[in-house]
């Protein structure tokens, strides 16, 4: 690290010592004057079967004065298989090349902000996509391979070619070997992916929006998610290849993703949790709690296995990048990360606060560290109101019976809280007498017995009350294109540093759900097999709900619905089943800053049955 940390010392300015300023890398390279080309990496698979080992195209830009001098630089890297089929950013920009296939256009601001401040950007195709050869395997081995073996090239110990097939060797002579890598969603699952090997090298990792197993972008707890294939997402990402035959490979990734919803082999060589020990680099992580893409369990349990140094954003919107959200205290913040773990530079970002989390739009608070909260059990008790209870530290007795049937959905369980509904039962704690902080990853034991074979369960927690959030259902998913443009970095032909500003987008509700989860109940022994269930007998099944940072005020209520197919993000079961719970047996273990059951604040007093009608629209966070 001592030798980036000099290679680059030009563009690095130590501010005088009576300011007290922390030093930054400064913009002294001319960006027009980069180094553009590129390097096929051999990443050691042969995904496409057709005898060769595959490579894929790194696009390179960096300063043109440091290789001069002799000095060597440091990269941040953008491995993704969107740079030709779907786009990057909120304009969703292309790579673009010259008549010589030299790169021209580089997606998003990383390289007009960086370039000139002494690093390199190189973006990285993913094997199968764009100029690589080779097949996707959406998240498995050759995926991962893509960007690792390029770390690895990075620091000398793998092979780089001028060419896709020819002979001609290329050494990254001009790297440091300290790599940083970012992006958001598939991209930012690459990096996850990477880290978890261990290798050396890779210094950071930004990861916007990113999954942390592939299992919970498709499934969850054996029910199928509405998400699509991963074949399907493999066809449409390396719709713009080289021409390579994936149908092979493809065949497999169906083969693999069972339709049972059972976590098997396929999903265990996509599930970077499992290896998170091995994680080497800081993180640096943002995730839109409205993010109903990709579900917020998959920055929660990523986040609880890791034991690096981190940081980590979460805002009120869904699938947005922070540069959309909150784009100057953004690029500011990036620009520390990199610098410090990078170029070396004690700027102090590692000591600042853990979490900064979006409470109202555009209202942001730090806290220390996240989850802020231990799990406190809180059960269902019935009320006055068939189907409708309360939710407490007391177990409740008896039963409550809802009936599964398609074209359900969380909304409507949600919308008339204190009417009886044949389609699921809602326990709620009454008005709070104060705030009630939940912050982490909540889990539900159901115990249900179903009246046929095959059965599914969806558990969901509303905040009632009068809010402003961000509209992260709307169009933009919590922001607003504007008509102005604001520049982050040099602009040159072809490669403009200029993007469209945006504002937020918010809604007034009379509901918000917070979280959510579902589960298949014949999964109820194991995630890895399921079994057929008997009609008429109880099963106990814990599932996980949508990791959060949420505050329900105090006046407002939290209630915990339980139904059946949530028609919106899960397939149903051959035999829709009527389903009665067992109050005695089912509770909620809700992470809640505090310690304790007194962490959960006493009621107001009001009708212990009810919920106070709500007024308003509801919005749904996943």
């Amino acid at each position: 690290m001592l030798a980036g940390i000099l290679a680059v010392a030009a563009a690095v300015v130590a501010a005088p010592q009576a300011a007290a300023k922390p030093r930054a890398s400064e913009p002294v390279y001319d960006f027009a004057q980069a180094v553009r080309e590129t390097a096929w990496v051999d990443i050691g698979l042969d995904g496409d079967g057709d005898g060769r080992s595959d490579r894929v195209a790194a696009d390179i830009i960096r300063p043109k004065e440091p290789a001069a001098r002799g000095e060597k630089v440091p990269v941040i890297m953008d491995a993704s298989p969107y740079y030709s089929c779907c786009g990057r950013g909120n304009e969703s920009e292309l790579k673009t090349y010259d008549s010589a296939g030299r790169p021209v256009g580089f997606p998003l601001y990383y390289d007009n902000f960086f370039v000139p401040r002494g690093y390199a950007v190189v973006l990285v195709d993913l094997a199968g996509t764009n100029r690589s050869r080779g097949c996707t395997d959406i998240g498995g081995p050759s995926d991962v391979n893509s960007a690792r073996k390029v770390v690895d090239w990075l620091n000398g110990r793998a092979n780089g070619y001028t060419t896709a097939t020819g002979p001609a060797r290329t050494n990254a002579t001009w790297s440091t070997g300290a790599v940083g890598m970012i992006g958001k969603s598939y991209d930012g699952t690459v990096a996850n992916g990477v880290a978890a090997t261990g290798v050396d090298g890779l210094k950071t990792i930004v990861p916007i929006g990113a999954i942390s197993s592939w299992y919970d972008y498709y499934r969850s707890d054996g029910a199928n998610l509405r998400q699509g294939s991963p074949a399907g997402l493999a066809q449409t990402v390396s719709r713009r290849n080289g021409g390579q035959n994936c149908g092979a490979a493809n065949q497999k990734l169906t083969a693999g993703a069972t339709s049972n919803g059972d976590y098997n082999a396929f999903w265990l060589d996509r599930d970077y949790v499992q290896s998170a020990s091995k994680v080497k680099a800081s993180v640096l992580a943002s995730h839109g709690l409205g993010d109903l893409n990709v579900k917020t369990i998959n920055f929660g349990q990523w986040w609880e296995a890791l034991n690096v140094e981190r940081k980590i954003w979460l805002t009120q919107a869904g699938h947005v990048d922070p540069f959309d959200y909150r784009r100057s205290a953004w690029v500011d913040t990036l620009h520390k990360w990199f610098d410090h773990y990078l170029l070396g530079v004690d700027n102090g970002i590692e000591k600042t606060p853990g979490a900064s989390v979006e409470r109202e739009p555009d209202v942001w608070v730090d806290q220390p560290a996240w989850p802020a909260g231990s799990a406190v059990t809180l059960r269902p008790a019935s009320g006055s109101t068939p189907g409708v209870g309360t939710l407490g530290t007391t177990a409740g007795t008896g039963t409550m019976s809802f009936t599964d049937s398609s074209g359900q959905s969380s909304n409507t369980w949600a919308a008339k809280p204190t009417e009886t509904s044949a389609g699921r039962v809602l326990f709620s704690t009454g008005a709070l007498a104060k705030d009630l902080h939940v912050s982490g990853t909540a889990k539900v034991t159901v115990t249900a017995t179903p009246s046929t074979s095959t059965a599914r369960l969806s558990a969901i927690l509303v905040d009632y009350g009068p809010a402003t959030i961000r509209n992260y259902t709307g169009p933009k998913e919590g922001i607003k294109n504007e008509l102005t443009q604001s520049c982050w970095g040099s602009s040159g032909p072809g490669n403009d540093a200029c993007y469209l500003d945006t504002s937020t987008d918010a809604v007034s509700v009379g509901l918000n759900i917070i979280s959510r989860g579902w589960a298949d109940l014949a999964n109820h022994g194991s995630l890895t097999q399921e079994s057929p269930l008997t009609p008429g007998q109880p099963y106990t099944m814990t599932f996980r709900l949508a990791s959060t940072d949420h505050v329900v005020p105090q006046g407002h209520q939290l209630a915990l619905i339980i139904g059946g197919t949530d028609g919106s993000f899960i397939s149903g079961p051959a035999q829709y089943p009527k389903i009665t719970v067992d109050l005695g047996k089912t509770s909620l273990a809700l992470p809640v800053a505090g310690s304790g059951p007194s962490a959960v604040p006493a009621v107001l007093p009001v009708a212990p049955a009810q919920v106070a009608p709500v007024t308003g629209s509801g919005l749904e966070r996943g």
